[in-house]
């Protein structure tokens, strides 16, 4: 079967939603997870059991971000060239606190004594809290639009310097779209506590699901009118066909008040995205309160994937928008790769993400298990 070059483009939109998407729910279960280490684990036994809880998947649970980072290279790689650009520092940031993480798990139990752990913990949290914010910090710039502009040879430049890019990052609205990712991925790590970690630790976790997933609500629908009535969308006028070779350059586009909400007047089956995230995470919490942490696991899931199918429906066909020259926004059908280089990763991912879901279905449910202080105590000379 040979799919032609229009509904590659659409695959691959598609496909990146999905990594990210996939991300959030695994590896940002552990961030959560780390986030919540210092305040849900009174004792270095119970700190142990939160840490056991996520200790056999967390590495694999991170592949769905180098695999996402891969994909954007591969797939839209004017994309990557000018993200680099724009959010560099920021990147940077992700990298540095990332590195907690190995570090913090393989050698916090080294040594026994309660500074250097507990040094280790507050690691783990940075390596959960600083990415997790950053993450949505940057889907928050990208709703209003980046400073950068392509050049006649179609090279990004980035409007600002190196060492001030970080700053601007910061405004109030990604500064909230932060605070959402953070609370949902932080809920999301406590529901998994409420399934695999002792009992006085899951009932910890438990309080922490219902107020982090109030803060979560209130920011999405805080986010939502912002979203509305406070910053201005982009819409394209005119542009090649979606069939045709990219041309960054080759369209027009407006930036107009209301502008990302087009999606819901063109294709209103596109309200189910919001829909979902608010469902999900009212759900999560009231699942919570009645302590059905699998339930509430799989509601915050879906809560998650609806809040990231509303940034990207939103924005769609979006990916980059230019907030300096509108007309150098990257697009869905204007920044992807060659017809070649879609087809053949597209049949790679046709094969080889079943088998990897398989196998990560399969480690899941061979290392399953509620983590108690008891065995914890029993295995004194564990990695973790």
């Amino acid at each position: 079967m040979i799919l032609d070059y229009e509904t590659l483009k659409f695959i691959w939109w598609l496909l990146v939603g999905i990594l990210l998407i996939g991300f959030a729910i695994t590896d940002g279960m552990d961030m959560g997870v780390g986030n919540l280490l210092p305040f849900v684990g009174k004792t270095d036994e119970e700190r142990r059991v939160v840490i056991n809880t996520v200790g056999p998947h967390w590495d694999g649970n991170q592949v769905w971000l180098i695999t996402a980072g891969g994909a954007i290279f591969a797939a839209w790689p004017a994309v990557y060239a000018a993200a680099f650009s724009g959010f560099y520092m920021a990147m940077m940031l992700v990298l540095f606190a990332l590195f907690f993480r190995p570090v913090g798990f393989d050698y916090r139990s080294k040594i026994g004594d309660a500074r250097w752990r507990n040094a280790w913990d507050w690691g783990l949290f940075t390596g959960g809290f600083v990415p997790a914010l950053i993450f949505g910090v940057a889907f928050g710039n990208l709703l209003q639009g980046v400073p950068f502009y392509l050049d006649e040879l179609l090279r990004p430049h980035y409007q600002g310097s190196l060492l001030g890019a970080l700053l601007p990052l910061l405004n109030p609205f990604a500064l909230l779209a932060g605070v959402i990712s953070v609370a949902m991925l932080t809920a999301h790590g406590g529901t998994w506590l409420m399934m695999r970690a002792d009992h006085a630790i899951a009932e910890r976790a438990r309080k922490a699901v219902v107020l982090v997933g109030a803060v979560a609500v209130a920011g999405f629908a805080l986010a939502g009118v912002w979203v509305a009535f406070g910053i201005d969308g982009y819409r394209i006028v005119s542009m090649p066909p979606t069939d045709a070779l990219p041309n960054p350059l080759g369209k027009t586009v407006v930036v107009e008040a209301g502008a990302w909400l087009d999606v819901y007047t063109n294709y209103p089956f596109a309200i189910l995205a919001p829909v979902a995230g608010f469902a999900g995470l009212l759900g999560m919490i009231g699942l919570a309160w009645m302590g059905r942490g699998g339930l509430a696991f799989v509601s915050s899931a879906v809560g998650m994937t609806g809040i990231i199918m509303t940034a990207g429906a939103s924005m769609f066909p979006f990916i980059m928008p230019s907030s300096i020259r509108p007309d150098s926004s990257l697009t869905a059908w204007d920044a992807p790769s060659s017809h070649l280089t879609l087809t053949v990763m597209f049949w790679a991912v046709a094969i080889f993400l079943p088998l990897v879901l398989t196998y990560t279905v399969w480690c899941y449910r061979r290392m399953w298990g509620r983590v108690t202080v008891a065995e914890i105590e029993q295995r004194a000379g564990s990695a973790y």
